[in-house]
């Protein structure tokens, strides 16, 4: 190939020469040469020039790396050299810092919760240990501010009227029924206390007759029948520390489930239930009960051993918890926390009695079979 080839015309695209070039076409670049394209040497860089053809391009509208992709973008001006940007864009491989560990929390005040839970001991140690009497005058009184926060929150959440009246005063009958005539004397003011329900709520309309007054008797088997199995205890020749043992062993349990649980609780034991609970928890219940029951029956029952106090201690770890898991259930159900506020940082009456309530006819019943009534 010859230099004078560069400046040829090419057929189909100029035409003949004395024509000139065709209208609309396009001329043709040089042909590939691969000498001269090793004799070639790249352009050099000159500092400031504008890359990519500069402000032309960006008034033709010419797409360019880090330009913007759609005309409504706001368009970015580029740092001139040696400037630096204002606000650079953080880079987003970039590792960022890992959040901070979250702290456990016990979710309530402790110092309030400590302090009323020396202060409800000291009242059940003097009323327990001076006077009996007083002691079912404190349980009766314990039954009765349950059954107003049960009632009330089944009203203020469902709209269910279980008459209080009737349940108020058939529980502490209960309660007193329980400690002179024992089980019978239980039973027969918990038919009456049934009854007695059943009646008083025939004077209102009988629109959700039904509802009512199921939930009335549902209240008076759950809050002042299972107490009754407390005054009951109280009866025996040594009941004052029958039921100082059933007290201690119910705390103790819910103490080891919370602080195994708080601390090393991973996996969850009924979620849909209550989320808080762990079978860790359940765990560290069982062995903190079983440890204080075989302390109690040793130390504190006549007759007593340290293997019927481990079985003691199981019994009453899982009765514990599923008397709890029963009232998180109603809570749940009612949309609510706590049952009431009157106690601080522990909620209301209710709250305390969730575990207590259902242990205590397994407690009387063990310590029966144990060392007799």
């Amino acid at each position: 190939m010859n230099d004078s080839s560069w400046g040829a015309p090419q057929a189909g695209y100029w035409g003949s020469p004395d024509q000139g070039p065709a209208q609309g076409a396009v001329p043709a670049g040089p042909p590939y040469d691969a000498h001269y394209a090793q004799q070639t040497r790249p352009m050099p860089v000159v500092p400031g020039a504008p890359e990519h053809g500069g402000e032309q391009e960006a008034d033709q509208g010419v797409a360019r790396p880090g330009g913007p992709l759609f005309r409504d973008e706001p368009t970015r001006a580029r740092p001139r050299p040696g400037e630096i940007p204002q606000n650079p864009e953080p880079m987003s491989d970039a590792p960022q810092p890992a959040p901070p560990p979250q702290k456990k929390t016990a979710g309530r005040d402790l110092r309030a919760a400590i302090g009323v839970g020396v202060g409800l001991c000291a009242l059940v140690a003097v009323s327990l240990f001076v006077v009996k009497a007083v002691f079912v005058g404190v349980v009766a009184v314990a039954i009765v501010v349950g059954l107003r926060e049960l009632t009330k929150r089944l009203e203020e959440r469902k709209g269910i009227k279980a008459p209080l009246v009737p349940l108020a005063v058939g529980g502490a009958a209960m309660i007193v029924a329980g400690y002179v005539r024992g089980a019978e004397g239980a039973w027969v003011a918990m038919a009456f206390t049934a009854l007695a329900v059943l009646v008083w709520r025939m004077a209102q309309p009988p629109e959700n007759y039904l509802r009512d007054v199921t939930a009335g008797v549902f209240a008076a088997f759950y809050v002042p029948f299972l107490a009754t199995f407390v005054s009951m205890m109280l009866a025996a020749d040594d009941g004052p520390w029958r039921v100082l043992t059933f007290i201690l062993i119910t705390v103790v349990a819910d103490t080891g489930a919370y602080a195994v649980g708080w601390r090393f609780g991973t996996h969850k034991l009924a979620p849909r239930i209550s989320p808080g609970k762990t079978r860790e928890g359940l765990l560290g219940a069982v062995g903190f009960a079983m440890v204080a029951g075989a302390l109690c029956m040793q130390f504190l029952i006549a007759d007593g051993t340290w293997w019927q106090g481990l079985l003691l201690g199981l019994a009453v770890s899982v009765s514990a918890t599923l008397g709890d898991l029963g009232e998180s259930m109603i809570k749940r159900d009612l949309g609510i926390k706590d049952m009431g506020t009157l106690l601080p940082g522990h909620g209301g009456i209710m709250d305390r009695l969730d575990s207590l309530l259902p242990t205590a006819p397994v407690v009387w019943l063990l310590l029966v079979v144990f060392v007799g009534s």
